[in-house]
């Protein structure tokens, strides 16, 4: 896709082909097919970007809500980058509810899926350096404008092309507030040193002394070691119960040290200062009568132990993330399991136990263990009619398995 290409797709003719792209509901495994197909009756210079925004637009549903991404204009890099529509919203009402800012800035905005969050908060400006996405940006807009569903308190938008490798091109930073979502893909490779994110986020040292409300959107797998220096809360956010995020909040847009959101539930945990339970050695037990899995938010954030304490648990081992209980206490935070039993690893006497029981069914679990969970279903060669979750993983440094029953509801 290119401007010229957009611009073809924004005139009559190019809706037609869009449209009729759509109504196909393609998939990128069938492109071929329906290219060929849809040339048949357009001509191929327009076919080919209403094809591939049909296509994105299809993908987009997981990211954002149907109404919305039928309408959208999409990249497939910046597809891949963009924020679910519900953790945008989410990470926007950070800036309602600690900073009510006069203006908010999007640094970095791409096509324009957060700076739609943002402008439900304040008057948004977005900034980026390309112009393709810039234009998609603006269609985007006035998509969601569209949308009464969503929408609920549209502030004025608009945008700008700019390099932040400048300095910024804002003349009132009065009551300001900024968002930054540097690129972390390059080639369809994944940037995975935030000193190398384009720009680096080094960057945001030029902005803080001036703009003191910022937040950073990284990836959910950043090396904590290199954001060390920043004197920021770190946010990490799942969606259920897939890890999404982490965000970096600098001045009164800061809340902890620490914390771990889960959407759409909201539930939150927060370490305030670093001497907090999250710090203390862990407690440690062998297998009791529960197991419990704590979310990839609470894993990334560091709050593994804080949850223990919360719930009465200890844990396995002190490198191993399940944490055990004698007694069952529900929490938003980890799935939990029953254990039936637990022994020291060996496939033999693995196979016979759940032979003996008429257990045919297994979904496999591990932590700390180097066996492949189609590699162990296969050796097994179990039959029967019942069904158990195994769990490998180690204490005191040697392997165990698990039988755990049913997911505790």
């Amino acid at each position: 896709m290119d401007l010229r290409s957009l611009d073809a797709l924004f005139r009559p003719s190019g809706q037609a082909v869009l449209e009729s792209a759509q109504a196909l509901q393609p998939r990128e495994a069938d492109y071929l097919a329906h290219f060929q197909s849809l040339c048949k009756q357009f001509p191929a210079e327009l076919v080919r970007p209403a094809l591939e925004s049909a296509i994105l637009r299809r993908e987009a549903i997981a990211k954002y809500p149907a109404a919305l991404a039928a309408r959208m204009y999409l990249t497939r890099e910046a597809l891949e980058q963009a924020t679910s529509y519900e953790v945008s919203t989410y990470r926007a009402e950070r800036y309602l509810n600690r900073l009510k800012p006069a203006q908010l800035i999007d640094l970095g905005c791409s096509i324009g899926g957060d700076t739609l969050a943002l402008a439900e908060v304040a008057p948004t400006l977005g900034i980026d350096r390309d112009p393709l996405r810039l234009r998609m940006a603006y269609a985007n807009m006035e998509a969601f404008s569209r949308l009464p569903e969503l929408v609920r308190n549209l502030q004025p938008v608009d945008f700008l092309q700019a390099d932040l490798l400048s300095p910024l091109p804002i003349t009132s930073p009065a009551s300001t507030a900024l968002f930054f979502d540097p690129a972390r893909r390059t080639d369809q490779r994944r940037i995975s040193s935030v000193n190398n994110y384009q720009p680096p986020l080094s960057i945001i040292r030029e902005w803080l002394s001036q703009f003191p409300a910022l937040g950073v959107k990284l990836s959910p797998g950043v090396n904590l070691a290199e954001l060390s220096e920043y004197q920021a809360e770190i946010e990490f956010i799942s969606l259920q119960g897939e890890l999404k995020e982490c965000v970096l909040w600098f001045g009164p847009l800061r809340n902890a040290v620490r914390q771990a959101t889960l959407l759409p539930s909201r539930a939150q945990m927060m370490l305030e200062n670093t001497t907090s339970a999250s710090e203390t050695p862990a407690r440690l037990s062998p297998p009791q009568s529960f197991l419990y899995e704590p979310d990839p938010a609470v894993l990334r954030a560091g709050l593994v132990r804080l949850l223990a304490e919360q719930i009465n648990a200890t844990q396995l081992d002190p490198d191993i993330a399940y944490l055990t209980s004698r007694d069952l206490t529900l929490t938003p935070f980890a799935r939990c399991w029953e254990i039936e039993a637990w022994f020291p690893f060996q496939l033999k006497r693995l196979r016979t136990y759940l032979r003996q029981r008429g257990i045919g069914r297994v979904t496999v679990k591990k932590r700390g263990s180097p066996l492949e969970p189609e590699a162990l279903i296969h050796d097994l060669r179990l039959e029967g009619e019942l069904e158990r979750v195994l769990v490998l993983t180690h204490l005191n440094g040697e392997p165990i398995v698990l039988i755990c029953s049913a997911l505790v509801k």
